[in-house]
């Protein structure tokens, strides 16, 4: 864009580094290894490098020219969609160049009767028992926070032991079974205390099952395919002989 505007502009790419030492010096090196005999000054505006740059060039912070802010001008223009091939070819090019993503969820064994018994959900798309669980949250403090908030979202209010790490597996999720992207979910096991359990949020039924009874209900299976690793986890753990 800048040199479309500005022909006689150069571009040199620079690029970030996590040390600012380090990418001060890749600054002043390239300057000096394109124009050898030239010298500089480094302009920056509001909130620029300046205050992280200690290289061997003059520095000059310019003084501010209106009242603009990116991040404002990025939310203005961010949920408008204007009808233009270089909007679609910009969406197309955004979206095919990112890196792969995992997405991490929580899923969540609740045990009651010394762990002989666990309670089990149903969501409307998938028409068999699974565990609690959901999406971890940019305001969840840690995977533990998540499992609980997620517990309480789709059974209500109750009150629960510990929260403790169990397993973690990438879930065949039907939503990203032919994407690049995937989900990876972290099982956690806590102990009911007291409360009523109900389903709720976009759980449709809700109930207790003996630990011993889950080798047969995978047998029949009326266990969620996408999480039968995790439970053959559980069997071998907690199933009492």
């Amino acid at each position: 864009m800048i040199k479309k505007d500005y022909s006689e502009v150069i571009v040199l790419p620079i690029s970030d580094h996590p040390s600012d030492k380090t990418w001060y010096e890749n600054i002043d090196n390239l300057l000096k290894s394109v124009f050898p005999a030239e010298q500089f000054c480094l302009f920056g505006s509001r909130d620029s490098f300046i205050p992280y740059y200690s290289g061997r060039f003059e520095t000059v912070e310019l003084p501010e020219h209106g009242d603009y802010n990116a991040t404002e001008l990025r939310k203005q223009y961010a949920g408008k969609v204007f009808d233009s091939n270089d909007l679609r070819a910009g969406v197309l090019y955004a979206y095919y160049n990112q890196y792969t993503k995992v997405y991490p969820t929580v899923d969540i064994a609740c045990f009651r009767n010394n762990k002989t018994e666990i309670l089990l959900g149903k969501k409307a798309t998938n028409n068999k028992w699974r565990f609690i669980g959901g999406f971890a949250d940019p305001e969840d403090d840690c995977y533990e926070a998540a499992a609980k908030r997620e517990l309480m979202e789709e059974c209500g209010e109750m009150e629960i032991g510990k929260m403790t790490y169990e397993t973690s597996h990438k879930i065949n999720d039907w939503r990203y079974r032919n994407e690049a992207d995937k989900i990876i979910t972290l099982l956690f096991s806590c102990d009911f205390i007291s409360g009523s359990p109900a389903a709720q949020d976009d759980i449709i039924d809700l109930d207790w099952f003996a630990v011993a009874d889950l080798p047969k209900m995978i047998e029949n299976q009326i266990i969620s395919p996408e999480h039968l690793q995790m439970f053959e986890v559980i069997i071998t753990r907690y199933r009492k002989n």
